[in-house]
């Protein structure tokens, strides 16, 4: 057979295939273009954002919010966030066999979610926070072995969180928050070796953890279990979650005491475990994490004192909420050195001795409480604090005059003198009299505000 012969035979054989082939993509295409009409057809728009762009006479490639995959040019991404999108999620999505993402976060759908995208095995990404979806977290989630991120927080789903999940072997956000979840979080699902966050927030789950937890968790970075109804004792494991940054246990019912190895989280930024029954003394390792940024612990039954050194271990310190516990002893007199911190609440509990004046020096502290104590001897000057609006030290032992230079605070809104041992003439109040009130027994205060700090946790 000659070179002529050969090639008009493989050219023979290429023309069909290419025509079939393009046929089919063309097929495969018009079959995304046919979900995704039937998709607009079934929500509400109305911004009329799908109805002015999404056309049968353009390519679906070119539809706003749909992305298509170089190669077959089949839809890969569906990204549809914020569009105030109502109705339903149409079961016509689970067709788009060749979906990577799926994103409809931030809109107002509602109704259950269609077992028909348990079809999408190649999904990578789930996003369907922000929403009104309902009914119980499916199973068959369990079957989407591929997806790395599953965020329906901030809905109305119920029931409990399903075992299957732990099918889910290559999820790396795990977000449930803000729902109405109740039960136990199986303990499969800190099985997850690939976890870097998991946020189940504001829920009603119950029970306890499992104490070998960290065990599997080497890469997980952020634990938001708040505001659940969650109680035994925080797991001893702790220490071994190595990359954790934020561990957020706080308003639940955990008892026992604080861990020692949560000291061996070096890269921990954020330590929420206020409002608790934790008890015993707050240990000493958590003090020399360079990396804290807060540390609430309020409301608790801790006892022990704070140690001196606390602020040259702790350089990036923002917030450190500690009221209503048992703690005693000395405020340490190198506070002013926390050139970074924002919130002291000391209050409700039982330090004594003087108020450091370094405290004074803080120019970036915005809320000083220290309230309830046995605090004695003067107070210090306010020689810088420029950013200063709550000052509240009611009910100590606090004597002598009230220094003259706190009328140069000028962002002062709330300030709580009363029930102590002042004497002598009320300062002047120069700039401060249009923002601040005294009473007779030195009284202000506006409506408490949660600081920033803590906003979401």
């Amino acid at each position: 057979m000659n070179y002529n012969t050969c090639f008009h035979l493989l050219l023979g054989l290429f023309i069909p295939c290419s025509v079939v082939c393009l046929a089919m993509t063309a097929r495969n295409l018009n079959s995304d273009q046919f979900v995704l009409l039937e998709f607009k057809d079934c929500i509400a728009d109305p911004q009329n954002v799908l109805a002015n762009n999404w056309s049968a006479s353009t390519s679906v490639c070119n539809w706003i919010g749909v992305s298509c995959g170089i190669i077959h040019k089949r839809v890969i991404a569906l990204n549809l966030t914020s569009m105030n999108l109502r109705g339903t999620i149409p079961p016509h999505l689970g067709n788009l066999s060749f979906l990577l993402s799926l994103d409809l976060s931030s809109n107002n759908l509602s109704g259950h979610l269609p077992k028909e995208l348990g079809k999408l095995h190649r999904l990578r990404i789930i996003q369907l926070s922000y929403n009104r979806l309902n009914g119980e977290i499916p199973a068959w989630l369990g079957n989407l072995q591929r997806v790395q991120r599953l965020e329906m927080g901030n809905n109305i789903f119920t029931g409990t969180i399903p075992q299957a999940l732990v099918n889910m072997s290559n999820l790396e956000i795990l977000n449930l928050q803000f729902n109405q979840l109740s039960g136990q979080v199986p303990y499969s699902i800190f099985k997850i070796s690939a976890l870097k966050i998991v946020s189940l927030f504001s829920n009603s789950l119950s029970g306890s953890l499992p104490n070998d937890m960290c065990q599997h968790l080497a890469k997980l970075e952020g634990l938001y279990l708040s505001r659940n109804e969650l109680s035994g004792n925080i797991p001893s494991s702790m220490g071994k979650c190595n990359n954790l940054q934020i561990l957020a246990l706080s308003y639940n019912q955990f008892t026992g005491i604080i861990p020692r190895s949560i000291g061996n989280l070096t890269r921990l930024e954020k330590l929420y475990l206020g409002l608790n029954n934790l008890e015993g003394q707050i240990p000493t390792p958590i003090f020399n994490i360079s990396s804290l940024k807060t540390i609430f612990l309020s409301n608790n039954s801790l006892s022990s004192s704070l140690p001196n050194g606390l602020c040259y271990h702790c350089p990036m310190l923002e917030g450190l909420l500690l009221e209503h516990n048992e703690l005693s002893g000395n405020i340490p007199s190198s506070m002013g050195e926390c050139y970074q911190l924002q919130i002291l609440n000391l209050a409700a509990n039982k330090f004594s001795g003087l108020i450091p004046k370094s405290i004074f020096n803080s120019t970036m502290l915005q809320g000083i409480y220290l309230n309830d104590n046995s605090l004695e001897g003067n107070l210090p000057p306010i020689t810088n604090a420029p950013k200063l609006e709550n000052l509240l030290l009611w009910r100590n032992k606090l004597s002598g005059n009230i220094p003259n230079s706190i009328s140069n605070v000028s962002m002062l809104k709330e300030l709580d003198l009363s029930d102590n041992l002042f004497s002598g003439p009320i300062p002047t109040l120069g700039n401060l009299r249009k923002s601040i009130e005294w009473c007779s027994s030195y009284l202000y205060r506006e409506p408490f505000k949660l600081p920033s700090i803590l906003y979401g946790l």
